[in-house]
């Protein structure tokens, strides 16, 4: 049985130390210690964890889904129904992501042909940047609504 070092198992798998030693101590990875250097060393069937984690990854998984697909599989349990249902959640997200995305799209690009033949101007006391300012809420920008939906979503990221 080979074992390898933690640069060595992410030359193996084509990614970095760093990233082996953060998937270690999220307990994604389970090194043995070498009793003499205290070293990690990985025994050969962690190449396999780690590249499910990089597949994961590459779908969009978090690590936290990662970490309960592999207990799942950990426990002979098929992960494949977990697997399916975040996959459909991570889907619907990404759709109402890009939903938000080309909304916002339409109303910069809508703002900019408005402000085209509209001249510069200096702040007067009562306006900050009359350009903003002259957008309307029934001309495609956001509502209240909106704005609170927003707000919560920039809590989130």
């Amino acid at each position: 049985m080979f074992t390898y070092t933690v640069t060595e198992l992410a030359n193996r798998c084509d990614t970095t130390p760093h990233v082996v030693r953060y998937y270690t101590r999220m307990r994604l990875l389970r090194p043995e210690r070498n009793p003499e250097n205290g070293y990690r060393l990985y025994k050969s069937e962690e190449i396999p964890w780690l590249r499910f984690i990089q597949q994961a990854k590459n779908l969009g998984y978090t690590l936290k889904e990662i970490r309960e697909i592999m207990h799942d599989a950990d426990d002979k349990k098929s992960p494949c129904p977990r697997v399916r249902e975040l996959l459909l959640k991570h889907i619907v997200e990404n759709q109402e992501r890009l939903d938000e995305l080309t909304a916002l799209q339409n109303r910069m690009e809508q703002a900019l042909k408005q402000w085209k033949e509209m001249p510069d101007d200096v702040p007067d006391g009562h306006s900050v940047c009359h350009l903003i300012e002259s957008i309307t809420v029934g001309a495609g920008t956001t509502s209240k609504k909106d704005n609170k939906h927003m707000r919560a979503n920039d809590l989130k990221h």
